[in-house]
């Protein structure tokens, strides 16, 4: 069972494999944008992964489309509603435009 740090808080969530990161914070009860309900079609979940970017899934071409019109977009960055959970911990940092916060 993958264990999600959220930063900058420093909360940890058990998460369940496959689950997205979105998925995973909104069940946990924490803020965070998503216009669109994980479509990737508005990129307000918007997060950096700092840990345990090898074990999510893949970067999918809509959400690779959807990062390239964002502003702020770095190597760690992934659309919560897109990245899927793997079976290792995972450490996300929420941004502040993008988390609801």
């Amino acid at each position: 069972m993958p264990v999600l740090t959220i930063q900058p808080s420093g909360k940890t969530i058990p998460s369940v494999e496959g689950m997205s990161i979105l998925e995973a914070l909104l069940a946990a009860g924490e803020p965070i944008a998503h216009k669109c309900d994980g479509k990737a079609e508005c990129g307000s979940c918007h997060i950096f992964v700092h840990d345990g970017r090898k074990s999510l899934s893949k970067v999918q071409r809509l959400e690779n489309e959807k990062l390239d019109t964002l502003v702020g977009i770095g190597s760690k960055s992934r659309l919560a509603c897109q990245a899927k959970l793997g079976n290792e911990n995972v450490t996300v940092e929420l941004l502040g435009f993008g988390s609801g916060l």
